[in-house]
């Protein structure tokens, strides 16, 4: 990237705004030639490299959660907390068994305590055992308090953050393995994949869109090797995709087109799995037919547990939701092999 031959072309347009007064300047033209100019790499080193790099797609925004580091300050807050709650409960008990009314009542009495708790003014009992008053002990308290609490919402919410997929993480991995962007001691995060999360919001079918994409890059590869034809590039990659980046290593499909694509294979396996036992079931309830109820049943088991398969692999829905669906789909079914087998028998009787 440091090659001459690397760098983006002077566009005709911002030659000549060098030569041209601001009133004559297409500011339109500019915005488009800077866009059509930009790429992940252009004039990026170290982490505007990977700030390009890693804002050029949503997949890519993985970064380090810091799990472990988490647990360990909770735990220290929790510590920190803990001998507080005993300090706090010591002074407590030595209040009850010190035999001084004055200090029973500034148990009873917040704003008294607040008044009399002064170590000046303390019994030389109670200074030979502690160094600071109760108000004292619950100021700190309250503060790790907060801080705990804080900590404890925030360390929930980085623990909701999903980890990135397997295809996305090999990317990121990819790129900066062979980019290396930045010094070797400060690219050790990449090789943490336990602890990487990821900022994207997690999707329907997310593990079938990554297989969706994987079987589009080898049909690409495919057909460039066999026919020299660039079909899929241009129905999946917009024009600005592939002005992005520099890299051929690198490519960029449009999710909205990708969604498309996946709707419309899950509303085609849906559509099957809804026809194909429909049509079976009918045909074998025709006049005639020699099929037993023991078949029917078979195709609806079989038709069932592949739509449970189904919605397990293409959707994230829940094991109840997943339930729910399959049983619904299993009563559609069943209201088909009855009404069939009604008929049928209607038919019988009749002919007789």
């Amino acid at each position: 990237m440091s090659e001459k031959a690397d760098q983006p072309p002077l566009s005709s347009s911002v030659s000549a705004y060098m030569n041209a007064t601001p009133s004559s300047y297409d500011l339109e033209a500019a915005d488009r030639d800077s866009h059509r100019d930009f790429t992940v790499e252009h004039n990026a080193v170290g982490y505007a490299l990977i700030a390009n790099f890693q804002s050029s797609d949503r997949d890519f925004l993985q970064y380090r959660g810091f799990l472990h580091l988490h647990s360990r300050v909770l735990s220290a807050l929790q510590a920190d907390i803990g001998y507080l709650e005993a300090e706090l409960d010591s002074m407590d008990e030595w209040d009850i068994n010190c035999g001084i009314e004055r200090r029973l009542a500034c148990l009873r009495d917040k704003k008294r305590d607040n008044l009399q708790s002064r170590m000046e003014a303390m019994p030389d009992a109670y200074t030979a055992v502690f160094d600071r008053t109760r108000p004292d002990v619950m100021l700190e308290l309250r503060t790790k308090l907060v801080q705990y609490d804080e900590m404890l919402l925030k360390t929930r919410e980085v623990y909701a953050l999903q980890r990135p997929a397997q295809s996305d993480y090999n990317s990121v991995r990819n790129w900066f393995d062979a980019q290396k962007p930045v010094v070797r001691g400060e690219l050790d995060f990449i090789q943490r994949k336990e602890d990487l999360i990821t900022l994207r919001d997690g999707r329907e079918s997310a593990s079938f869109d990554e297989f969706v994409e994987r079987c589009l890059h080898a049909l690409d590869k495919l057909l460039s090797s066999w026919c020299r034809c660039q079909i899929i590039k241009r129905i999946f990659i917009t024009e600005e995709m592939r002005h992005k980046t520099n890299n051929l290593r690198i490519y960029y499909y449009a999710p909205q087109r990708v969604d498309t694509l996946v709707n419309l294979i899950i509303t085609a396996v849906i559509f099957t799995l809804l026809v194909v036992p429909v049509v079976l079931m009918y045909e074998m309830a025709q006049v005639g037919g020699t099929a037993s109820p023991l078949e029917s049943i078979g195709i609806l088991t079989v038709s069932t547990l592949l739509f449970g398969l189904a919605m397990s692999a293409l959707t994230t829905a829940k094991r109840q939701e997943l339930f729910a669906a399959s049983a619904a789909y299993c009563a559609v079914l069943v209201v088909f092999v009855s009404n069939f087998g009604g008929q049928q028998v209607k038919t019988q009787v009749a002919s007789t």
